[in-house]
């Protein structure tokens, strides 16, 4: 039924205006849609995703959004601590870490959180 439907990605802010920054100015995604202080939807590569005003902003304690950078991740983590993004330290035996970039076999990825504290990660996928 919903197979060969889009699906688009979530995010609750606080501050629309605060979230679009970020996602507009840090992360360089594209306006495609907003719907006044309360939603405004970017364009991500062929994905979407949607930012929208909640009390309920970054209260999930999981990952919220996934990028997939692809071999270029390292050079996406670089690009985004020039801007600022501070990403996250997390005790993982079973991998390593390289640098920012933690490893498991074949799995490259990272994770940093948004201003309300939605966690984001970025994988080599």
């Amino acid at each position: 039924m919903l197979g060969n439907k889009e699906a688009i990605a979530s995010i609750a802010v606080k501050d629309l205006a605060v979230g679009r920054k970020f996602y507009e100015t840090v992360l360089g995604l594209t306006v495609v849609d907003a719907e006044g202080t309360e939603a405004i939807t970017f364009q991500s590569g062929s994905s979407k995703v949607l930012v929208y005003r909640s009390q309920f902003a970054g209260t999930n304690q999981a990952t919220a959004l996934s990028f997939l950078a692809g071999r270029d991740l390292e050079g996406v983590v670089a690009a985004l601590k020039e801007k600022g993004v501070r990403f996250e330290s997390y005790d993982f035996p079973e991998g390593t870490r390289k640098g920012d970039i933690y490893v498991f076999g074949n799995l490259q990825t990272t994770w940093f959180k948004d201003p309300d504290g939605n966690i984001i990660a970025l994988i080599n996928r």
